[in-house]
């Protein structure tokens, strides 16, 4: 059983990757809800700063074509400030941080950081917690999602990685 947030991730992804309206019937049957639930479901998506528009034949999101690719990088915790900022410098989206652990699995959280503003806000709230960034449990390997709006700029991006020591290749 998925969670909400879970679903909405799923419910936000299916009418990212499709070229057509996605029903809010066919929503309901890949998530094993009603339509009502879609219905709320989209009024959280919308209020969380998505631009889904309804149709008469389903659900689209009104948004710029992006590409993403994800990245397996390592650096220390004094060099997170250049390296999202190099990203976003360069017209990335850092989408999430991930890692894989040996013992607990897949870790994922979302992150978002699209700007310098972002950055600083990130590493203000890294300074000022009680936690520090999820790369430390896996000896500082971690992986990004970047989305960006081209090939090209993914391409620059990862170009970049290497040039500073980032990037881990293979």
């Amino acid at each position: 059983m998925m969670t909400g947030t879970q679903r909405r991730d799923k419910i936000l992804e299916q009418i990212r990757c499709s070229d057509t309206p996605v029903s809010g019937g066919a929503l309901a049957r890949s998530c094993a809800v009603s339509r009502q639930v879609i219905v709320q479901d989209i009024a959280l998506i919308r209020a969380a700063g998505y631009d889904i528009l309804s149709t008469h034949r389903g659900y689209l999101l009104n948004a710029p074509h992006t590409v993403n690719r994800t990245f397996k990088v390592r650096h220390t915790d004094e060099r997170m400030d250049e390296e999202l900022c190099s990203i976003v410098d360069l017209g990335g989206h850092v989408v999430n941080v991930m890692v894989n652990h040996r013992v607990y699995g897949k870790m994922t959280a979302r992150l978002s950081i699209r700007s310098r503003r972002h950055v600083a806000e990130f590493l203000r709230d890294i300074q000022n917690g009680k936690s520090s960034p999820l790369k430390n449990i896996t000896s500082d390997y971690h992986y990004h999602t970047v989305e960006a709006d081209s090939e090209k700029t993914l391409d620059m991006i990862e170009d970049m990685l290497r040039e500073k020591g980032f990037l881990v290749e293979g």
